[in-house]
């Protein structure tokens, strides 16, 4: 009875852009699901998952890719909404396969999520197969790709390389989907070392010069007492950023 009213609420909550029965009901299944952990579950009072996945068109049967998937909250739910007979790819470079390898542990154990195909990449440059994925999720972590931190082994990433690999593993018309935290207006790639951040309208420019043409974005994660100034893990604003989830096409 439980499940039955949560799939009920989840499905009042869907926004008008789940017009498919299937993906609707897919979508409702995955959030509900009773094997998902509760952390995960305290995660989406936050991050409002059944709405972007309803934004970003995910379907049963479709294959698609979290890229740094990093501990797995939305492969998980990926997997749910493709169901078996679509797939997912759980992509990682060394530094997020490390960071997250406890959370790794308990997601994939004892052979769970057996639709998910895990790839450890250099994130420079790599080939996944070109033109396999339908949706390419990026999801709080493109402002990574301009991060370095020496110490904790996290090296220089060539953008130009990482996000010609993206449009090279889509399908012609194939989507990526981007959720970050916002920065001032006018900043760039700078503020990822600041503050891990980066503006959108900076990763709109940046990857229309990489032929992704930008169409929607879901404003559900917005937030306007947002600092701009501030560190996205310093306590005043952790877990209350504004962040922009944004659509683009491959050309």
């Amino acid at each position: 009875m439980k499940s039955l009213l949560l799939g009920a609420l989840l499905a009042l909550s869907l926004p008008a852009f789940a017009a498919d029965p299937a993906a609707d009901k897919a979508i409702q299944d995955a959030v509900a699901n009773p094997a998902r952990t509760a952390d995960d579950r305290t995660r989406d009072g936050r991050d409002k998952p059944a709405e972007v996945l309803a934004f970003a068109g995910v379907k049963p049967g479709m294959t698609v890719a979290d890229v740094f998937s990093a501990g797995g909250y939305y492969t998980e739910l990926l997997a749910g909404v493709v169901g078996p007979t679509g797939k997912v790819l759980a992509i990682d470079n060394l530094g997020y396969a490390t960071f997250s390898k406890d959370e790794r542990k308990v997601r994939y154990a004892e052979g769970r999520l057996k639709n998910v195909d895990r790839r450890l990449i250099e994130a420079s440059w790599f080939d996944v197969g070109q033109h396999t994925v339908d949706i390419a999720f990026l999801v709080m972590a493109f402002h990574d790709t301009y991060w370095v931190d020496e110490k904790s082994g996290w090296a220089a990433i060539n953008n130009d390389g990482f996000i010609e690999s993206l449009r090279r593993m889509l399908k012609p018309g194939g989507r990526l989907v981007i959720v970050d935290h916002n920065a001032p207006a006018g900043t760039g790639r700078e503020q990822a070392q600041k503050v891990h951040r980066l503006n959108e309208d900076f990763v709109k420019k940046t990857l229309a010069a990489h032929g992704f043409v930008y169409e929607k974005s879901y404003d559900g994660l917005r937030s306007k007492n947002d600092q701009y100034d501030k560190y996205v893990y310093d306590e005043a604003v952790k877990g209350k950023t504004d962040r922009y989830v944004l659509m683009f096409k491959v050309k």
